[in-house]
C-alpha cells in the first residue's frame, strides 16, 4: 500500500519532466542540426529562412566538374533568345558537352536556381541590368530560366529599357539598360578645316558627372541593380580617328585624359552617384568583367576559339595575366579598378570573372547565325552561348540575392 501511495505521489513529476524534455529537444534540435550547406539552399515562398551569418564559401571560386546529367532549363524555343547567341538554333558543335560541365565552388556545393521559388521569393519586385552587351548576355539567359516557372512571361520595354520580361504570375519585372560606358556621351563630328591634319573625324565627348539617358531615371524604380562596364573601353571601339574626350561640368578634363585614367573618373562619379541616387534598400550588385578567349589574335584580326573543353587552371595566367600582354588582358586590368572605386561602398562585387575564365569552349564562335557573319565581324569569342555559362551566372546571382534578402530586415 505503501508503495503505491508513493508511486502515485511521484507519477505526476515524471510526467511533467517527460514534458519538459521533450520540449526543449524540440526547441534546441534546430540549433544542432545546421549543416554546412544549409545557408545555400534555395527558398520557396513556403519556406522562409533567416541566415546572418556569412555564406559558408565562396561562390566564385572553384572547378567546372563535368556532370552528363547536367541539363539546361531551356532549349532554342526561348522567346528571350537573341539569334547570335542562340548556339542550338544555329547548331553549334559540342552544345551538348558545353552544358554537361557544372561549376563547385571549393569547399561546398550549392543548388541550382529554382525558378519557381527565386520568383515566389521576388514576387512584387523588380530586378534590373544595366551596362554592356555581357549584362544583356546575362539577362537573356536570366529571362530564359524564370521563364520555366511562368509561360506566360511577355516582352517589357519601359522606363527606358532595351529589353525585358514580366512575369504575370509573381508581379515581377526583370529587365536591361544599355548604357556601355554607364556615363553619358556622344559624337561630335570635327568643325575644323579641311587643312587640318590631325587625322581626327570629331571626338565622342563623355560627360563623366552624367549618367548615360538609360539609365538616369531608374534609380528607385527597381529593387535589384546589376552594373557592369569595361567591354567598350579599348582601342577597337574608340580608335585614335573617334576618340573619347572627357568632360567635367561642362568643360574638357585637361590635360586630357588616356582611356585608362577616363575610365577610373568615369567609375568614381558613376560609384558615387548610384550611393547618393539609388536608395539604401535596393541591393546593389557590380559584376565584374567577362574574359574574352581569343587565340591567335583579337576579334578583327582572326582570333579564334575553336575549343572543345575548358581550360585547365594552369593555363589561366598564361591567357589572362596582364604581365604577359595577350590579347586577353584587359578583364583582369579593369578588375583591378572597378575593385578599387567599390571600396567602402555598399555595391557587392559579383566576381565571375575566374570561374569563367575556365570556358574557352563555350563561346558562339563562329556560329552566329547570319550568313557572312564572320566575314564581317570576325569569331565571337566575347559573348556566352545560351544555354551556357551565363546560366550559372544566374544561379550564383540568385543565391546572393536570395542570401542577403534573408539578412535584411529593410527589404519589403
Amino acid at each position: 500500500m505503501r508503495n503505491l501511495k508513493l508511486s502515485a505521489s511521484v507519477f505526476p513529476g515524471i510526467i511533467f519532466f517527460s514534458c519538459l524534455l521533450l520540449y526543449l529537444y524540440s526547441t534546441l534540435l534546430p540549433f544542432y542540426t545546421h549543416s554546412p550547406t544549409e545557408s545555400h539552399i534555395s527558398l520557396t515562398p513556403s519556406t522562409p529562412a533567416f541566415s546572418p551569418s556569412p555564406p559558408q564559401c565562396n561562390l566564385f571560386h572553384g572547378n567546372w566538374v563535368e556532370d552528363p546529367s547536367h541539363e539546361p532549363f531551356y532549349d532554342e524555343t526561348c522567346p528571350f533568345h537573341r539569334n547570335a547567341w542562340n548556339c542550338l538554333r544555329n547548331k553549334r558543335d559540342n552544345m551538348g558537352p558545353i552544358n554537361s560541365w557544372r561549376w563547385v565552388p571549393s569547399g561546398c556545393d550549392f543548388p541550382r536556381i529554382d525558378p519557381v521559388g527565386f520568383l515566389g521569393l521576388m514576387r512584387n519586385r523588380r530586378i534590373g541590368f544595366v551596362g554592356d552587351s555581357l549584362n544583356e548576355n546575362f539577362l537573356t539567359s536570366f529571362l530564359c530560366i524564370l521563364r520555366v516557372a511562368d509561360a506566360g512571361a511577355k516582352r517589357w520595354k519601359r522606363k527606358g529599357a532595351w529589353r525585358g520580361a514580366y512575369f504575370p504570375k509573381f508581379n515581377v519585372t526583370v529587365a536591361y539598360h544599355r548604357a556601355v560606358l554607364l556615363a553619358k556621351y556622344e559624337w561630335q563630328p570635327k568643325q575644323s578645316a579641311p587643312s587640318d591634319q590631325d587625322g581626327r573625324e570629331g571626338i565622342y565627348r563623355v560627360n563623366v558627372d552624367t549618367p548615360a539617358d538609360d539609365w538616369v531615371n531608374i534609380t528607385d524604380f527597381y529593387d535589384v541593380l546589376i552594373f557592369n562596364t569595361g567591354h567598350w573601353w579599348g582601342p577597337d571601339k574608340f580608335p585614335k580617328e573617334k576618340p573619347l574626350v572627357f568632360y567635367e561640368a561642362g568643360k574638357p578634363i585637361l590635360p586630357l585624359l588616356g582611356m585608362h585614367d577616363g575610365f577610373k573618373v568615369v567609375l568614381k562619379n558613376m560609384v558615387s552617384y548610384i550611393q547618393k541616387k539609388v536608395p539604401s534598400k535596393t541591393l546593389k550588385f557590380w559584376r565584374l568583367q567577362s574574359p574574352r578567349h581569343f587565340y591567335g589574335g583579337d576579334w578583327n584580326q582572326n582570333g579564334s576559339c575553336l575549343f572543345d573543353k575548358p581550360l585547365e587552371e594552369s593555363q589561366l595566367d598564361l591567357w589572362f595575366d596582364p604581365s604577359n600582354n595577350g590579347v586577353n588582358k584587359e578583364a583582369r586590368q579593369l578588375n583591378l579598378l572597378i575593385e578599387e572605386a567599390l571600396q567602402g561602398t555598399d555595391i557587392q562585387v559579383l566576381d565571375l570573372t575566374h570561374l569563367s575564365e575556365f570556358r574557352a569552349d563555350a563561346h558562339p564562335s563562329i556560329w552566329l547565325g547570319k550568313k557572312d557573319a564572320v566575314a564581317e565581324w570576325g569569331q565571337d569569342c566575347m559573348h556566352w552561348c545560351l544555354p551556357g555559362v551565363p546560366d550559372t551566372w544566374v544561379d550564383i546571382l540568385s543565391e546572393e540575392i536570395r542570401y542577403r534578402l534573408d539578412s535584411r530586415q529593410d527589404f519589403d
